[in-house]
């Protein structure tokens, strides 16, 4: 039989480049006459761009700068009357970030949320449970309704204890579960607790977003183990949008890492060192352009995320995709990365490790400091009761003295929203 032909990767950059610069300089001249945040932050800038490339002349965007006093987006361009959602940023790092949207941007986090569910497979009538309590932050409501915009069956969990959702997605006969990484874990828990398997039930897909955890190997070889299911990494922001899927693949493959939307999203990455443009395989800041919400816009994010790109060749692009990977997904964020004894270490690298080992239900971090020499404690629900294995492997694979110690089962805090497993003790 003959091999495929080998996408023209060349061709397909081009053209998708083609592309996000029309849309960008549609946005551009919708945005900078109206927007005031960016007529003023913008000016003396191009209003129309010949490639790609002259958006290096625009200012980085931070999230400071989008935060006004009451709270609300700066970055707002049109008139209030013209927008009809509300949401929030979760507040984990400061004061929460209202941000809203016209009828027409929530028309765009459709078509974006309709390439993942297509990625998730989701055929007409599948049944989608949202495993959330909703509130005002917008990851989940764009999910349940995406789901609908898709042709599923949306089906709200909100408000609900964990064995009444676990009731309702076997009542519902769901077919794909969305959930942060933590909490698809802590639902499957629950669930061995009453004596039921995850892993029987119609569960096909675990969408996770919210945390590094679709990404993580053993994060997600645990999902897919414990729900017997596929799972599918997501990641998004209030103030930019729903900007990356996974692929689907065997838990027994290679995590396939993120890929950046790019129909809506226009991606730079920054070195950590310079803040000039990284290299292929480089550690980098990701900087996001949105391309298709002119409600609160975003030029040249600054999102916090650090990503290592790579941007496929032919041979990897078997569908003909010239959207730039991020290997690994999110590995965690510019605040996040703790320096310990010169070593650089991100929490998602000592989770990838201590999810390794089945028998530990929950863990948490803590970085303190005795005299001038910081030190890391990790607190564990170990069910062998044997916290120095785990020890010894992280200081295998990371060269770093972690002190575990055992806490007893269940005494740690489960997490429905993102996890928050790091405890900074240092001094300011």
């Amino acid at each position: 039989m003959p091999q495929p032909t080998p996408p023209d990767i060349d061709a397909a950059r081009q053209k998708l480049d083609g592309l996000k610069c029309a849309r960008l300089n549609a946005l551009l001249k919708a945005v900078l006459p109206a927007n005031r945040f960016y007529a003023a932050k913008a000016a003396g800038c191009p209003t129309q761009l010949d490639s790609l490339a002259d958006l290096a002349a625009f200012p980085l965007t931070t999230k400071a700068e989008l935060l006004g006093s009451d709270g609300q987006a700066t970055n707002r361009t049109w008139e209030a009357s013209r927008y009809v959602r509300f949401h929030q940023t979760s507040g984990t790092r400061g004061q929460p970030l209202q941000v809203w949207d016209t009828a027409a941007d929530w028309h765009w986090w459709m078509s974006c949320w309709q390439t993942i569910y297509a990625r998730a497979g989701l055929q007409p009538g599948d049944a989608v449970l949202v495993a959330a309590s909703f509130g005002p932050y917008v990851g989940f409501w764009s999910a349940f309704e995406g789901a609908v915009a898709s042709g599923g069956r949306a089906i709200p969990a909100g408000g609900l204890s964990s064995m009444a959702r676990l009731d309702l997605l076997r009542r519902s006969a769901a077919n794909i579960l969305v959930a942060t990484p933590s909490y698809a874990l802590h639902l499957a828990e629950v669930a061995q607790q009453e004596g039921m398997d995850p892993a029987a039930s119609p569960v096909r897909c675990v969408i996770v977003a919210g945390e590094p955890g679709g990404s993580i190997p053993a994060v997600r070889n645990r999902i897919a183990a414990t729900w017997g299911s596929r799972v599918l990494d997501h990641a998004g922001a209030t103030e930019i949008g729903p900007w990356g899927v996974g692929r689907l693949v065997a838990p027994s493959e290679e995590t396939p890492g993120l890929e950046v939307l790019e129909d809506w999203f226009h991606p730079e990455f920054l070195s950590l060192d310079s803040d000039r443009p990284a290299a292929d395989g480089d550690l980098a800041e990701l900087v996001l352009t949105t391309l298709g919400r002119s409600g609160c816009p975003v030029i040249r994010y600054r999102t916090g995320d650090v990503v290592r790109p790579h941007w496929p060749t032919a041979a990897e692009a078997g569908d003909g995709s010239a959207w730039v990977r991020l290997v690994g997904g999110v590995l965690g964020r510019t605040d996040d990365m703790l320096i310990i004894r010169g070593l650089n270490v991100f929490p998602s690298a000592i989770e990838d490790i201590v999810r390794g080992f089945p028998e530990v239900d929950e863990f948490r971090l803590t970085v303190g400091r005795r005299g001038s020499l910081d030190y890391l404690g990790l607190e564990i629900e170990d069910r062998r009761e044997m916290p120095e294995r785990v020890a010894e492997e992280l200081k295998r694979r990371l060269g770093l003295r972690v002190e575990v110690t055992l806490v007893p089962a269940g005494s740690l805090p489960r997490f429905e929203g993102k996890g928050r497993r790091v405890r900074d003790n240092r001094p300011a």
